[in-house]
């Protein structure tokens, strides 16, 4: 979902925590997946904890150092999401049994959907109720804008 323009993004309802970050935190600070099974996951915290020292990585799966660490509003993009589609998926579990994945019929499903719904959709799973949940963006600008304006 990133663009060339911006080199990282948030969702609208996380804007006002990533302009405390870059006010009083050192930045924003991301951090990419060593893990292989889950290699598109990454994790935004700030670059420095209250007490000025260098956070620490959010997760076993993250990094030892975040793979950038960005001070620039105009560098993040803020979107808002609107959704387009939900179907429930089934799911089993996984190969060692600690947890669940969904079926390969259900992952041809939602990647049919995201094809369909084009470059930027997404998809969240909503685990109450077993469904594959596809969002498209509707709106975006820039975080400097963002805090301008008061909100998208």
């Amino acid at each position: 979902m990133t663009t060339n323009k911006y080199r990282h993004e948030c969702a609208a309802e996380n804007a006002a925590k990533f302009l405390d970050w870059i006010a009083n935190r050192g930045g924003v600070a991301v951090w990419e997946s060593v893990d292989l099974s889950d290699p598109d996951m990454s994790w935004s915290s700030p670059a420095l904890t209250p007490e000025g020292k260098p956070y620490l990585k959010p997760s076993w799966k993250a990094g030892n150092k975040p793979t950038k660490v960005i001070t620039d509003l105009a560098e993040i993009k803020v979107y808002t999401a609107k959704e387009v589609q939900r179907f429930h998926v089934g799911v089993r579990m996984g190969d060692q049994g600690m947890k669940l994945k969904v079926t390969d019929g259900g992952t041809r499903r939602i990647h049919a959907a995201l094809e369909k719904h084009g470059e930027g959709s997404f998809y969240r799973f909503d685990y109450e109720v077993q469904d594959a949940v596809i969002f498209v963006p509707d709106k975006e600008i820039s975080l400097k804008e963002f805090a301008e304006r008061g909100g998208l």
